[in-house]
């Protein structure tokens, strides 16, 4: 009974926390927690909706959509061989949304958070020709990336949000390996991806 409990709250934690929300939750927490908050509430909500628009709804329902016409099942499509179409609609979707935030002239770093995301998809779709690595993990690192780079953009202490992302890293490893989706190996991979990834390219924007 404790087993059946804890596989249910995995697979909630990795939903709450997939890879398609990732941009999602780091632009919350740049609007929320940096001087971005001083900025027009409209202005936010439109930035917010046009990232989920395009990082979570496209990609999410066209993706359902595949897996139900190849009449495949949740756990046939995270199948290494089954993961290449997901890759390409996700990377498709994030293009379309650095085009338009490009568009928009919005802040650089923004558009390096989207490119960072787009470029640690990328990578996970090539790694994934030879190996399943954890997408899961790269969102994560990407969220830890994001901390360390705002920290250096907007001189602030990233201790404490460190730990936090750290220990939803952890907890998210955790579920991944109890759901048998990864392994230890794909799960330290996935997240040093991300971290690395995100950190390069959000530096990289603002510069």
């Amino acid at each position: 009974m404790n087993q059946k409990y804890l596989i249910t709250a995995a697979k909630i934690y990795s939903a709450v926390f997939s890879p398609f929300y990732a941009p999602f939750w780091a632009f919350m927490w740049l609007f929320i927690f940096s001087y971005l908050r001083m900025w027009p509430l409209g202005y936010k909500v439109f930035v917010i909706s046009i990232v989920l628009l395009f990082t979570v709804i496209i990609p999410r329902v066209t993706i359902d959509l595949f897996r139900r016409v190849n009449k495949w099942t949740h756990w046939q499509l995270s199948h290494r061989e089954h993961r290449h179409m997901p890759y390409f609609i996700t990377i498709a979707s994030y293009i379309a949304c650095l085009v338009l935030f490009m568009q928009l002239n919005t802040a650089l770093f923004m558009r390096g958070m989207i490119l960072a995301t787009l470029v640690t998809s990328l990578i996970c779709a090539i790694v994934n020709i030879w190996w399943k690595v954890s997408t899961h993990m790269a969102g994560m690192g990407g969220l830890f990336g994001t901390v360390i780079a705002f920290s250096y953009l907007f001189y602030f202490n990233p201790i404490v949000p460190m730990c936090c992302m750290l220990l939803l890293a952890g907890l998210m490893g955790s579920s991944r390996m109890l759901l048998r989706q990864h392994s230890l190996s794909q799960v330290i991979i996935g997240f040093l991806i991300g971290a690395f990834v995100t950190m390069v390219f959000i530096l990289f924007a603002w510069i």
